[in-house]
């Protein structure tokens, strides 16, 4: 955007609030074999996020990403994004938030890192919304089901507490309450029946 070859019109913060974005996937056959190999990753994850939220590390974060091994990409675009620096519109109004750029580790919802499976569950019920695994996942049962068979948090603790993360940084639910979107729709994790009701286009 700052090379003048396109202009952003709203960074994706806007549109949900610290919302969910990369995930880690590993197989489970891997992880109850190399339990272990599969909490030292974490905690290698979670130091580097740790790192990476850091204002006086963004500048060197951004050398790094920029380099062709990465995105290869001009520094200063990634300097800018990292920063929460972003020209909106097709006037390029200048933006100056911190929170609308990536959040690796906090946020004012929460730790970004944590595995909430309120918010797991959402990336499912999408999909059982658009019907992407019809025969799979066709029920918010099953959809529930599967959330709680995949999403590890209890590996997630045991990694944060192993680096140091204090107590007070170590969610003690899974859920993070009720998200709401840009437009006002509020998905409530507690009633997600509630919330596939509420939306005007599906399949």
């Amino acid at each position: 955007m700052s090379q003048a070859t396109s202009w952003g019109g709203s960074p994706t913060a806007q549109i949900w609030k610290a919302h969910p974005e990369e995930y880690l996937a590993v197989r489970t056959d891997w992880v109850d074999k190399h339990p272990k190999a599969t909490v030292a990753l974490l905690k290698g994850l979670i130091e580097a996020q740790m790192w990476l939220d850091k204002p006086e590390n963004k500048e060197e974060a951004a050398e790094i990403l920029s380099s062709r091994k990465w995105y290869n990409v001009p520094v200063a675009v990634l300097q800018e994004s990292l920063k929460g620096q972003y020209k909106l519109g097709a006037k390029g109004t200048p933006s100056n938030d911190p929170k609308l750029g990536p959040l690796y580790w906090a946020s004012d919802r929460g730790v970004i890192s944590y595995p909430y499976k309120s918010l797991t569950l959402w990336f499912l019920l999408e999909s059982l919304r658009w019907k992407f695994y019809p025969g799979t996942l066709d029920t918010i049962e099953q959809a529930k089901a599967i959330n709680d068979k995949v999403v590890r948090d209890d590996l997630w603790r045991e990694a944060a507490k192993a680096v140091g993360v204090p107590a007070k940084d170590i969610p003690t639910s899974s859920s993070r309450g009720k998200e709401v979107f840009f437009d006002g729709t509020v998905y409530d994790p507690a009633d997600p029946q509630a919330y596939l009701n509420s939306l005007k286009i599906k399949n």
